[in-house]
């Protein structure tokens, strides 16, 4: 792994290298901004915390994160830059969580931009700083658990645009597979295991646990695995690539 960092900083420095990244941060900004004062009822509401900001997540990233890793790999094959980064003696997998790893700091400097809302909070009342701390991390992991499904649609598709309504497919089936609507249609003709599997896999259950405070080692857990499994297909799904 010690040609990581130099994949990790080629990476990062591509995003600010067009303006990719300073409109991401600004859509995410206002949108984040937009859904919770106004779509989120956070004056209504009439509690400190930020919990109308949270929410919104896991349906804002279905679309945000997928435009930040549609260009993963569908960028470097149109390109042609591909070629050159396969004969760099690289492993592929450095090659993988490198572009990953930069994606995914760069989500995590989006996130850190919404800390005037930290303030805001603590301003208007005497809010639980440690639930929001660990919102922010619940939120940084489910991104990291898009970006993966984006990173090994991105190597399957050639397109951009394909690679974009992949992940949104993917993502938003692991979303909702919680849901009681999605249960009942397995309910009657599935085993009660079944259920349960399909229920553990929504990321919607687990990721408002830990925004709302409750750190569980599963939780955690899940999404790190989650996101290992998916790099791992993602350099599988290159070296495919390579070879045809």
């Amino acid at each position: 792994m010690r040609q990581l960092p130099i994949i990790f900083k080629r990476e990062f420095t591509s995003f600010f290298a067009t303006p990719l990244a300073y409109v991401f941060l600004l859509i995410f900004l206002v949108l984040s901004s937009v859904f919770t004062f106004y779509l989120g009822g956070f004056y209504e509401s009439g509690q400190a915390n930020l919990n109308p900001f949270f929410n919104f997540h896991p349906w804002l990233y279905l679309f945000l994160v997928p435009a930040l890793a549609m260009r993963m790999w569908a960028e470097e094959r149109k390109s042609g830059t591909i070629e050159l980064l396969m004969t760099l003696p690289i492993t592929r997998f450095e090659s993988v969580v490198g572009k990953f790893l930069a994606a995914w700091v760069f989500a995590g400097i989006a996130l850190l931009l919404t800390f005037p809302m930290v303030l805001t909070v603590n301003y208007l009342g005497d809010p639980d700083n440690g639930a929001i701390l660990t919102g922010y991390m619940g939120s940084w992991l489910l991104v990291g658990a898009y970006l993966s499904v984006g990173s090994c649609m991105s190597a399957l598709a050639k397109n951009q645009v394909i690679a974009f309504i992949l992940t949104v497919s993917v993502c938003f089936m692991f979303v909702v597979s919680g849901f009681p609507l999605v249960l009942d249609a397995f309910n009657g003709w599935a085993a009660q295991w079944l259920l349960d599997v399909v229920a553990s896999f929504s990321f919607l259950t687990r990721f408002q646990a830990i925004s709302k405070g409750v750190i569980d080692v599963r939780d955690v857990l899940y999404f790190f695995s989650f996101i290992t499994a998916w790099l791992l297909a993602t350099a599988v799904v290159v070296d495919l690539k390579k070879a045809h």
